[in-house]
């Protein structure tokens, strides 16, 4: 695989949610590019953003020249992805993708760092990154699969509303000030819904029990993505995964609960060893109860409420909770970057 001493970087999808916390990560962690592009769509085109690399004037996607790019850091939805990463690995760049693109091909790695890396090692030009709910459960997940082997799982996700980018947060601001303005009605069941848009059902002090959009069996997309990145991600396709995934009123953080049980029974003492030195991992004890407003702006994912299986013997429960923004994506595509240096 070659890799790059000082590469030269692009970030596309730049002025989003997740591109500029790209941004920010890539100055942060030190990252030793010799250069950085910014590149949005034509709308966001030509704006100037302050940089560790100095002032950068944002590029138009559709009409930027990808030649002279060693790592092309994608977050510009998967219909961009499948337009322009291809063109941006002809061209001699690695894309590292952040939408679901690419995830399932089988051409193409999909890699969490920490957990599966070597995996990047056979890229062909472009390596995808995990949806953001299967990267906070792969770091709990891949430590006690590579220590005992999981063969099944059960999972329910608690996805905040950053997960639908901007336009979530904004939503959810709306709703809680709509509904919150009269307590009243939340108690006695005369709300009026305030007509959002973006979900099926208000989000505002509410639970959604379908995050994603229905697909196959009656599954929504991110729960399949559950299903079928977690078996790739591993290396396993017998692995048995039962998902639900939840929208919540949060505004940063996916929390997962998951009961994993493994080709042999594993207990609380090997469980909590395994993680308690898992890298990215920062393991909570009883004392502490994980959640997303502790998550949010740190780069490790917390794990807590670890205890043996009651109803069926052998296995462990537990909750994991990551920033999205972060570790859920940003995060792990830089890290994913610095394998690529030399």
């Amino acid at each position: 695989m070659k890799t790059y001493p000082q590469p030269r970087v692009a970030v596309v999808g730049a002025t989003g949610a997740v591109g500029t916390t790209m941004v920010s990560i890539l100055s942060e962690r030190g990252f030793p590019a010799a250069d950085l592009r910014l590149m949005a769509s034509e709308r966001s085109a030509g704006s100037v953003v302050s940089t560790k690399w100095g002032d950068v004037t944002v590029e138009d996607l559709a009409t930027a020249d990808p030649s002279e790019i060693d790592i092309a850091l994608f977050s510009a939805g998967g219909a961009r992805s499948l337009e322009y990463a291809p063109k941006f690995a002809a061209a001699g760049a690695v894309v590292v993708d952040n939408s679901s693109a690419f995830r399932m091909d089988p051409e193409v790695p999909l890699v969490v760092a920490q957990v599966n890396n070597k995996a990047i090692e056979s890229h062909k030009g472009i390596v995808a990154n995990p949806n953001c709910t299967t990267m906070a459960l792969m770091m709990a997940a891949g430590p006690l699969h590579k220590a005992a082997g999981i063969k099944s799982m059960v999972a329910t996700s608690y996805q905040s509303v950053s997960g639908s980018g901007q336009t979530g947060i904004t939503q959810l601001r709306r709703e809680i000030e709509a509904l919150g303005s009269d307590v009243d009605a939340l108690v006695d069941g005369t709300w009026v819904d305030p007509q959002g848009d973006l979900y099926t059902r208000p989000i505002g002090f509410n639970v959604l029990p379908l995050a994603g959009s229905i697909t196959d069996a009656g599954y929504t997309d991110e729960e399949w993505k559950l299903v079928n990145e977690t078996r790739k991600i591993l290396g396993k396709d017998s692995i048995l995964v039962e998902p639900t995934c939840v929208r919540v009123p949060v505004m940063v953080g996916h929390g997962i609960a998951a009961t994993m049980w493994f080709d042999r029974a594993v207990d609380m003492d090997e469980a909590v060893a395994v993680l308690g030195d898992a890298p990215g991992v920062e393991l909570w004890d009883d004392r502490k109860v994980p959640t997303p407003l502790d998550s949010a702006g740190i780069d490790d994912v917390l794990v807590g409420r670890l205890r043996e299986t009651v109803g069926s013997p052998g296995g462990i429960s537990l909750f994991a909770i990551g920033d999205n923004l972060r570790k859920g994506a940003a995060l792990n595509a830089v890290e994913l970057a610095e394998l690529l240096v030399d």
